[in-house]
């Protein structure tokens, strides 16, 4: 059972907090959180008022004016502190995640080492904020540009991945210079109250003032919508499907405000005929069934040459047929629930229209019951024979439903197949083929932020930029450069020389 005594999670929880102090405010109604796993109650939440949100926009304005002043290196300081902090506990915190989400408990200790792991880079990151210097067209002119943080940084995470998406933003965030208001899923609220007690204690132990890391649990009609539409909140990073998207961007491009999206995907491996079946099968199993197919990143369709189109299918049938499903803390089983009934229904619906559409199901299809069961969360994975012109297929479906596509021909087949869905997460292909890989990797290939060759769709590494194109929503996080998505860029020129060139080469006589 999961130890929620050592990270301070009560049967009762408030769910705002302005880094280190809690508002007792109990008038919003309380958010009870139930674990998939078995249907039972976990703890509540007492939501965010508008009267605490106000203290928390509030009191963040106030860190930011001093925590922007520190030299990023004493930022990046902090953020250390913080993942030394999360490691003392990432076995309590990997339980928990696995527990209220539903996801394997190696998934969610994983989950927890990607927040310690983007610390480490975070710590590193904050001694690397470089500008360019620029040679000046002008004599005895010096030019360079350079980056300033941007203030406050709204950060909405989904139900996924609820600690390792908020760490990807907040710690880069942290580091630059910005202050962080994190509201996080309603689906997981005890995750994000168990990090916000983690964070405060190293808040705490080096006297920093509140408003560096707050949090906010409340409706996103009410506490979200005030969220968006807060001009004090200079930048909004949003992980969510693209309904949920598309209206934050709407509402954060008209305040001009600065926003990030993750959005959906709808993530394609091509397998071609040269193929290594024995590292596809592998990565397409835990692409598909990984998080019980809840990741943004999941595998979704599979675009297969005809020539080995009937071994692939027998092979995924036959693995999918090995597949244990079951509680998710116990660690001989490869796959949890789905978060909760309503992504059941999703499913079961799913399912539907693509036998609707011709689709062919060839594996699995339904919920199970009985004992283990009890909690109605748990289905089976789905395989299914179809076109990628199939509406359902167009679609991404936040479930373990994987597409079965044949294609025919070279790889420029495959892969306009491919491009052709409004996603661009996450791509793979499966090829020894030297010209097959660099086609798939070129400007006419994979039109997706993340492109592979040789491994899955899924377990993007902290390192590289995170995230994609088309509705996918064009953000991105973690690695590489992401980091000046929280700042602002200025360039600077500086004049050491006794006169004043003018553009153009005007002369005023003054």
């Amino acid at each position: 059972m999961v130890s929620l005594k050592k990270l301070g999670i009560n049967k009762n929880n408030y769910g705002s907090s302005t880094g280190i102090k809690w508002n007792k405010s109990t008038t919003s109604g309380d958010l009870k959180s139930k674990s998939p796993v078995d249907g039972k109650q976990i703890g509540s939440v007492y939501q965010c008022s508008i009267k605490d949100y106000e203290k928390v926009v509030k009191t963040a304005q106030k860190a930011f004016v001093e925590w922007r002043k520190k030299p990023a290196p004493q930022r990046g300081e902090i953020v250390r502190q913080i993942g030394n902090k999360v490691r003392e506990n990432k076995e309590e915190l990997g339980g928990l995640v696995s527990y209220e989400m539903g996801k394997s408990l190696q998934e969610g200790l994983g989950e927890v080492q990607e927040m310690i792991d983007i610390c480490d880079f975070a710590v590193g990151q904050s001694r690397m904020l470089y500008g360019n210097t620029i040679k000046s067209e002008r004599p005895s002119h010096r030019m360079y540009d350079q980056y300033h943080p941007v203030g406050i940084v709204g950060i909405v995470t989904a139900f996924n991945f609820p600690v390792a998406v908020w760490a990807w933003n907040a710690m880069l965030a942290a580091v630059c210079g910005d202050v962080n208001i994190w509201k996080p899923s309603s689906k997981v609220p005890l995750t994000a109250i168990a990090i916000q007690k983690i964070v405060a204690q190293v808040l705490k132990e080096n006297n920093l003032p509140e408003g560096i890391f707050s949090l906010i649990i409340g409706r996103g009609s009410t506490i979200g919508e005030k969220m968006l539409n807060d001009t004090r909140v200079s930048l909004i990073s949003v992980t969510g499907s693209i309904n949920v998207g598309r209206h934050a961007n709407e509402v954060v491009s008209k305040r001009f405000g600065k926003i990030i999206l993750e959005l959906g995907g709808n993530n394609g491996i091509i397998l071609t005929k040269n193929a290594d079946l024995k590292k596809a099968i592998p990565a397409i199993v835990f692409g598909a069934l990984g998080t019980a197919g809840q990741r943004c990143t999941s595998t979704r369709r599979i675009i297969i040459h005809e020539s080995i189109y009937n071994k692939v299918k027998k092979s995924l049938i036959k693995a999918y047929k090995s597949i244990k499903i079951g509680d998710p803390l116990n660690e001989e089983n490869h796959m949890g629930p789905l978060i909760d009934k309503n992504a059941v229904q999703m499913f079961l619906d799913a399912i539907k229209d693509a036998k609707e559409q011709d689709g062919k199901v060839l594996y699995a299809g339904k919920v199970l019951k009985g004992k283990g069961y009890e909690s109605g969360c748990y289905v089976k994975p789905t395989i299914i024979e179809g076109n990628n012109n199939m509406a359902i297929v167009q679609e991404e479906t936040f479930a373990p439903i994987l597409y079965l596509i044949k294609y025919r021909g070279n790889v420029s087949n495959a892969i306009k197949i491919h491009n052709n869905v409004k996603q661009g997460l996450s791509s793979a292909i499966f090829t020894d083929n030297l010209q097959e890989a660099e086609e798939f990797l070129s400007a006419w290939g994979s039109d997706c932020g993340i492109a592979n060759v040789n491994i899955g769709t899924s377990g993007a590494e902290i390192g590289g930029a995170f995230g994609g194109e088309k509705e996918t929503g064009g953000g991105r996080e973690s690695g590489s450069d992401a980091w000046k998505a929280y700042m602002r860029r200025q360039t600077n020129t500086i004049n050491f020389g006794d006169t004043i060139p003018l553009a153009q080469g005007i002369k005023f006589d003054i």
